[in-house]
């Protein structure tokens, strides 16, 4: 069974460092992304420095409070001896580069970023990568849109994203007084890891594992081929591990790792089933399958959201229609630069 955690608030986005096991406390940072609310970093408090999970995004506001909760802890932003970041997106990752900047703190990051990182520093920017994908999904307007909406984004300069270190699928951190043993779970994004502490029964879980939400597939600069894949043996893997205390980037700590896996899988296997059925009814690309199903708890229609959600909605679908092609349920062939499916029956 899982440790259970010390008290937490009922807003789980509430600032401050609200402590989760001896040693370790969550610090949530305000993301100026309404779905998602804020971003959890976790403070290991250890002999030889500070050691933080995740970093939150370079805004004035979430370093100051990043700064005010170490503060109430007695320590500060200097303190920080390295930074172990899930994975690469920037509300995890570019907190900690600028902080590095200032204070000269190792920055690791699993060594499957790699390619996206490259790209980024070679020029790549906005959503490229799924700008494609939405064009192979069959949705080439959405695609004109999602550039439209990189354009008009502001492009201030970031420090350099190289990472001082690489984190090892396999690798023991070894700290003071714990170890923390680091898991591949490649699928939200390729490079993405997770870090867990048997010891103390803790699985810091970045996006990998989310309590409220199903994270997004491949959502990278430089996507691989079958994400959903990926992510669904990921969510394996640490179900096979014994249970922990889920310590996520996104939302409340919950008890039990297994049980929030179990109803991801779940989630994903209703929407291969319901995907399937679609392309059975007649939809032959992703974005017809996408406009035909609702979304969101609210059961919206994919027209009704916004570009960003709709993009989400749309590569997702795709994810799971290529999946069942790996598995031998559907067929697929390209036409036009599109990818359109049908049933293999």
């Amino acid at each position: 069974m899982a440790v259970p955690a010390f008290e937490q608030p009922d807003d789980w986005t509430e600032p401050g460092a609200h402590p989760v096991a001896p040693g370790v406390h969550r610090i949530p940072l305000v993301l100026p992304i309404p779905s998602l609310h804020a971003v959890n970093v976790y403070v290991i408090e250890d002999p030889g420095g500070l050691v933080v999970v995740d970093a939150g995004c370079p805004l004035p506001d979430s370093r100051a409070a990043l700064s005010s909760a170490l503060r109430a802890l007695g320590h500060r932003l200097e303190d920080v001896t390295q930074f172990l970041v899930t994975h690469a997106h920037w509300d995890h990752y570019s907190q900690a580069l600028t902080l590095r900047e200032a204070f000269g703190t190792r920055v690791r990051i699993g060594r499957g970023e790699r390619p996206s990182l490259e790209a980024h520093k070679a020029g790549a920017v906005g959503h490229a990568g799924q700008v494609e994908l939405l064009r192979r999904c069959g949705a080439a307007d959405l695609a004109e849109e999602v550039q439209a909406f990189d354009r008009a984004q502001p492009r201030d300069p970031m420090p350099d994203n190289t990472p001082d270190g690489w984190l090892d699928d396999g690798e023991r951190i070894k700290l003071t007084r714990r170890g923390l043993d680091v898991f591949a779970t490649p699928g939200h994004t390729r490079g993405h890891v997770v870090l867990r502490d048997a010891g103390a029964g803790l699985l810091f879980a970045g996006d990998h594992v989310l309590p409220h939400i199903s994270p997004s597939i491949g959502l990278e600069t430089v996507p691989e081929p079958l994400p959903l894949r990926s992510y669904l043996d990921s969510l394996r893997l640490i179900r096979d591990l014994p249970d922990t205390l889920l310590l996520p980037a996104h939302g409340p700590v919950t008890a039990s790792v297994h049980t929030r896996v179990d109803e991801l899988v779940e989630h994903h296997r209703a929407r291969l089933e319901l995907a399937a059925a679609q392309v059975r009814a007649g939809r032959t690309t992703a974005f017809e399958v996408a406009r035909a199903i609702p979304w969101t708890r609210r059961r919206k229609r994919l027209d009704d959201m916004d570009v960003f959600s709709r993009m989400l909605a749309v590569l997702e679908i795709g994810a799971h229609l290529d999946v069942l092609v790996d598995q031998g349920v559907l067929d697929s062939s390209e036409s036009g630069g599109v990818r359109v499916y049908a049933d293999r029956a």
